[in-house]
């Protein structure tokens, strides 16, 4: 799969990538200058859409909305995975959006206040919250960071190409879309760092399912599309942990949280990270099981990573991510908190972040033809920019175009890391309710679109790729 390179030709590929990324940033910067001249849409946002109101509950109310969310999602989840051939995370995410105000609300208004009343929604908003705050977490034990030390310029050219392309192509797209259907107290350079942000997320634990279903996460293309998805995700959760600190700051208070964020970082490394080893290593050395103790120490630390990030202003799932990457990922405690939680949090936590999700998404505000051919327009962008990034850059770097288009179509599955970048622009009031269903949708479409399309350029069950081109 790693085509044979020259030192020379490495040092070209290197230059031509570091003056990819330079072009690409001065881009941007002249897209922003066209788009702050801009005025920004009046639209206003739907009701029990972006702001679900607080409320009183019951606990009765709250048991109830779960059982029906973990049911429903298991049902739909394995409707699309045995019959559709889909990641099962696919069918919940539908199931989500079945619960909420695009589905069951238009079938029977009395099931769905029966079933999701208002009273339930903010206690399954903070439940939802919890629940990707642990999942970043577990994404982050999974990350091999010594992987991405060893990731070859191949690695790193397509995974920062199938992010260049699709922000730059976000950007331009914001500038039509920007006085269509951005709120008035909303700038142009927030509204378009998220577009483009969102357009450029990948998610690593669909491609990573798909490629385990399929038998070929250990062949050479597997290998290097996870690699790729995984660099991916470490510089599009930084770029947007950037974005998050800027939106949520004053202009004169940016750099400040700047500041934090790199004496935040550097604790995680020189202190967090040391002091973890020693309790993995400690743990090992004993012959019995992994004690209470030592888990409740990880889940600590975690919970405090996430506060403080959420406290700086660059929200708590980052926290979570970070602490979940620097904490040393060898060892029976890291492996018995994977097996562990894992299985509450796919099964219960995140089926409720779908839920909420699907309680946020109305289909219906896209009520024109104009409002679907903006959906149309985002899905074609998003699809052209990761895509053809990715495959262009793997093209470039010696792979043949099957093995080279096999890895874009991977790379443009979104899912679920796309509905957590979307409902951060929802709550952060960065983007609108309308635009917020118009991405949930481009979401659901690129990732369901990923195996059939693998299926007709690599056929099914045939784990091994063609071989790389040479030079």
């Amino acid at each position: 799969m790693e085509p044979l390179q020259t030192s020379s030709n490495r040092k070209r590929v290197l230059s031509l990538y570091a003056f990819a990324i330079f072009a690409a940033v001065g881009l941007y910067f002249v897209i922003r200058h066209f788009g702050e001249q801009l005025a920004p849409g009046v639209e206003s946002a739907a009701a029990g859409t972006g702001q679900i109101a607080a409320h009183g509950s019951t606990l009765a109310q709250v048991l109830l909305a779960l059982a029906v969310i973990t049911f429903l999602a298991r049902l739909v989840g394995g409707v699309f995975n045995r019959y559709l051939h889909q990641p099962p995370v696919i069918g919940e995410i539908v199931a989500g959006l079945m619960l909420g105000p695009s589905l069951l609300k238009i079938i029977s208004p009395a099931a769905f206040t029966y079933l999701l009343p208002p009273e339930a929604a903010p206690f399954l908003s903070i439940i939802a919250k919890i629940g990707v705050v642990l999942f970043m977490f577990l994404v982050g034990l999974e990350l091999d960071l010594k992987a991405l030390k060893k990731s070859s310029h191949t690695t790193l050219a397509i995974s920062h190409a199938s992010i260049v392309v699709p922000f730059l192509l976000g950007s331009c797209l914001a500038l039509l879309l920007y006085p269509l259907y951005a709120e008035g107290h909303v700038s142009f350079t927030a509204f378009s760092l998220f577009l483009a942000i969102s357009m450029s997320v990948t998610a690593f634990p669909v491609l990573a399912r798909i490629l385990t279903d399929r038998g070929i996460q250990n062949t050479p293309l597997g290998m290097t599309a996870l690699a790729c998805a995984a660099v991916d995700d470490v510089t599009a959760w930084t770029l947007l942990a950037f974005v998050v600190g800027i939106v949520g700051a004053q202009v004169e208070s940016a750099a400040m949280t700047l500041v934090y964020v790199v004496v935040y970082i550097a604790v995680m490394f020189f202190v967090v990270r040391p002091v973890m080893r020693k309790l993995i290593e400690r743990v090992d050395t004993k012959s019995t099981a992994v004690t209470r103790s030592a888990i409740s120490l990880v889940f600590v630390g975690l919970l405090l990573s996430a506060y403080v990030t959420e406290s700086i202003g660059i929200h708590a799932l980052f926290g979570a991510f970070l602490f979940g990457a620097f904490m040393p990922h060898e060892g029976k405690l890291a492996e018995h908190i994977r097996t562990g939680t894992a299985d509450v949090v796919v099964v219960m936590f995140l089926p409720a972040f779908f839920a909420f999700t699907g309680m946020r998404t109305e289909v219906g505000l896209l009520d024109s033809g104009g409002a679907w051919l903006a959906f149309g327009a985002i899905t074609l962008v998003a699809t052209i920019g990761k895509f053809g990034g990715s495959a262009l850059a793997g093209r470039s770097v010696g792979l043949h175009w099957r093995d080279a288009s096999a890895i874009g179509l991977l790379m443009n599955t979104r899912g679920l890391m796309e509905l957590i970048v979307l409902n951060l622009g929802l709550d952060l009031g960065v983007i609108s309710p309308t635009v917020f269903a118009m991405m949930v949708l481009m979401a659901l479409t690129t990732t369901f679109m990923a195996s059939p399309l693998l299926d007709l350029l690599m056929g099914r069950n045939k784990p091994q790729p063609m071989p790389a081109a040479a030079g």
